[in-house]
This record gives structure tokens, C-alpha cells and sequence, in this order.
């Protein structure tokens, strides 16, 4: 591989005789997409779960052998867990969190952070005054490509960054939801659920600190009656921009720019265009949504495990970063460098487990004590962020930011 990349190297011979003693809290489809990551890396022993539905309780202690607590507290309580993950709805993160860190467990939070920026206060505080680490993800700039192309910006090598696009249209808003998450108030639509991809990976590939948000949004179904699309102009403090464009709307499908790989890493056929709004079409109320999207999950009755491997990297869309001698592109294989005069393509190796990169900070921050880079003052300041985006379309206005952290320095790789 050439050229740094902006990693937290994993540990190896303490992984198997101490792992992480990991308490999940929320088995439902946040973890059913980190299933190969906690059961595939050896880092990490799932102990115990807890989940309102007994059905999925019952299959975590049979697929993993942990305990299926019954509530909240006292998956809190296990003695045999060190780590939370909390994977509840994001209205509930903010307490679920603090609970957590009242235990005394560390704690991984699913994004987004929180709703409210006072609920990102109130987490990153209880987790301070407990002693206790916060991170927040999985987020797609955990993905080994964005980091890769970090490294690059931090090497100096290519000037400065001046300009990112980020671009991504789905299917988001036509997969089975809850009532909750098409309402924006109790955290849902595109914002709060998309949105945080996006503007973690400008604002680690930007440095950090966004200045100032300017937004639009579209709620275009009366039928899915929140944000479906936005559009974003940020501006950095150290002078770049960066534009965010998203749509849920299960029209155009960008994984087409990815010769048709999907955002999990995999090949897509491009005849399954259409399949979530033929699926969705075949609902009988919003209760039967509700029921077709808990049953797809771990435990429920239509449950398929997700494969264990993939062939490719993990991506959020179309990422393109304009420095000042060169332009770079992030792809589910590597990075392209397009820089004066010629191009370049740098691969970067497939992770072995998908998502990994979430248990190397894990392992990083909890046995190695380095410090976090998903930390709760990162994920307050990209939640600060995603609020900016939501308030600057319905004031009409640029919304300028106050809680925003710079990137932590890079590792000091060596260049070759």
C-alpha cells in the first residue's frame, strides 16, 4: 500500500486470552449488522444481550452463549460485562447511555450520538464523571478507504484540502420502519439516520472543525411524512467546503457508480431495482411495517444472518476530496489519486472480518489506552452538525457552529 494510512493498528497476542467482554443493549437491526464483526474477530466475547422481544433473547444465548438479561439494568449489572454497546432506538441513547456509565461499563454508542445536543452533553458528562470511555459508531468513516485517504491529507504530500463532495442516493426511506423513525422529532428520517455518515467522513477528511451549515431538505411522501433528501454547503475552519447530497427515495441508485457494490461490501444485481418499494407495497398498515422490520431482525421470524466475510470495503456513495495537487477518491477497493499530470490507484486490503476497524479503535482506546478517535466529543460535534443541517432548512439561514473539535493528530506512519 502506498502512503499512510489514518489507522489504529490491531493487537494481537493478548486478543484471545482477555477480549473484550462485550453487553449488547438493542438486538435489532444495528446489531444484526455488526453480527460478523463481533462474532468473526477474536478480540471481542459476546457475554451477554438484553432486548424487549424474548424470541431474540432466547437465539442470542443460543447462537453466542451469552446471557439474555431480561432488562436494561441488569445487562447494566453483569459483573462479566466491560463494554456496551447500545444499539437501542436513538431516542432512548441518552439514557441508555448514562445508565451504562452509572455501572461503570464503557460504552459504544450507535449513530446517531442523540437527537438533542443537551443528551450529547449529559453523555459525554456521565461518562467522564464515571471514569469510563465513550465512542460512538459504527459510522462509515471508520472505513479502512476514508482513512486511507486521511492519511494521505495528513502527509502534506498532496497541499491542502480545499473542496469535498459527498453523494448518495438509496432506498432508505422505503425499508420497513417503525412509526418513530419517519417522524424527525423521535429521530427519524435521512438526518438523523444518514446524515451522520456523511458528515463524519467530511469532517474527518476536512479537519474537523465545520464552521458553518447551509441546507435544504425534502419531504416529498405524505405517506413517510419526514426528510427524505438534503442538501448541504459546509464551510471549514481552515477555509475548505464541502457539499453533502443525499436522497432516500428508492429512484436512483448510486451503488450503480460502484459497478454495482453495495454499501455492505458486496455485489448487487442491478434487476433488483425497485425490490423495496415492491416489498413495502405488500404492507397491510403501519403496525405490519412495524412487524415486517422487527421480524427481519436477529430473532424474529423472516432472520437471515448476514455473511461473514466480504469481498470488498464498506462505503457511503460518491467521496471525492479536492487538495490542492491532487484529488482523491475513496472507493470500496482503495483510493484513487488523481494528481498533476497522473493518476494513481492505491489498493487497500480487505479487512478479514467486516467493520474490524471498529474493534481496532475499540482495543486501541480499552486495552492499549490510546485515545479515542469516535470519541463523545466527536460524536457531539458531528450531532451538532446534522441538528445545524435540520435548523438551517427550516430557518432558510447558514447556522454557524460552536461545539466543534478538530481531528486528532494522525499516526506518525513514515512515508515510503
Amino acid at each position: 500500500m502506498n502512503g499512510p494510512t489514518l489507522t489504529i493498528p490491531a493487537a494481537h497476542g493478548e486478543a484471545t486470552t482477555n477480549p473484550l467482554r462485550l453487553g449488547v443493549a438493542g438486538l435489532g437491526r444495528a446489531f444484526t449488522l455488526m453480527i460478523p464483526t463481533w462474532q468473526g474477530d477474536p478480540r471481542v466475547r459476546l457475554v451477554a444481550g438484553f432486548d424487549p422481544r424474548a424470541a431474540a433473547r432466547e437465539r442470542f444465548e443460543r447462537d453466542f452463549g451469552g446471557t439474555g438479561q431480561p432488562s436494561l439494568d441488569a445487562l447494566c449489572a453483569d459483573p462479566d460485562v466491560e463494554l456496551i454497546y447500545i444499539a437501542t432506538p436513538h431516542q432512548m441513547h441518552a439514557d441508555h447511555v448514562c445508565l451504562a456509565a452509572q455501572h461503570g461499563k464503557h460504552v459504544l454508542v450507535e449513530k446517531p450520538m442523540a437527537i438533542r445536543l443537551n443528551d450529547c452533553d449529559r453523555m459525554v458528562a456521565a461518562c467522564e464523571q464515571a471514569g469510563v470511555q465513550l465512542l460512538v459508531g459504527h459510522s462509515h468513516s471508520f472505513d479502512a478507504p476514508i482513512r486511507h485517504a486521511a492519511g494521505l491529507i495528513a502527509s502534506g504530500r498532496h497541499g491542502a484540502v480545499r473542496m469535498i463532495q459527498a453523494q448518495y442516493h438509496t432506498d432508505f426511506l422505503y425499508r420497513p420502519r417503525r412509526p418513530e423513525e419517519l417522524q424527525t422529532g423521535l429521530g427519524g428520517g435521512v438526518v438523523h439516520n444518514q446524515a451522520a455518515h456523511q458528515m463524519d467522513i467530511v469532517r474527518l477528511l476536512g479537519g474537523g472543525e465545520v464552521a458553518t451549515v447551509r441546507a435544504l431538505t425534502g419531504a416529498w411522501d405524505a405517506e413517510r411524512p419526514t426528510e427524505g433528501a438534503y442538501a448541504a454547503l459546509l464551510t471549514f475552519q481552515g477555509g475548505a467546503f464541502a457539499s453533502l447530497l443525499y436522497s432516500g427515495y428508492a429512484h436512483f441508485d448510486s451503488d450503480e457508480w460502484h459497478g454495482w457494490i453495495g454499501e455492505m461490501g458486496r455485489r448487487k444485481s442491478p434487476d433488483d431495482y425497485g425490490a423495496a418499494r415492491r416489498r413495502l407495497a405488500s404492507r397491510e398498515s403501519a403496525d405490519h411495517e412495524a412487524w415486517l422490520k422487527a421480524e427481519g431482525n436477529f430473532g424474529g421470524s423472516r432472520y437471515q444472518p448476514p455473511p461473514t466475510t466480504a469481498p470488498y470495503h464498506q462505503h457511503f456513495g460518491h467521496v471525492l476530496v479536492s487538495c490542492d495537487h491532487a484529488d482523491l477518491r475513496p472507493t470500496p477497493e482503495g483510493v484513487w489519486v488523481y494528481a498533476n499530470g497522473q493518476r494513481e490507484f492505491q489498493p487497500v486490503p480487505v479487512p478479514a472480518v467486516p467493520r474490524q476497524e471498529v474493534v481496532d479503535e475499540l482495543w486501541a482506546v480499552l486495552r492499549e489506552g490510546r485515545p479515542a478517535l469516535h470519541s463523545g466529543h466527536w460524536g457531539r460535534a458531528t450531532t451538532e452538525a446534522c441538528l445545524a443541517l435540520l435548523e438551517s432548512a427550516r430557518l432558510g439561514t447558514d447556522v454557524r457552529l460552536a461545539r466543534q473539535v478538530p481531528l486528532p493528530a494522525p499516526p506518525s506512519d513514515p512515508l515510503p
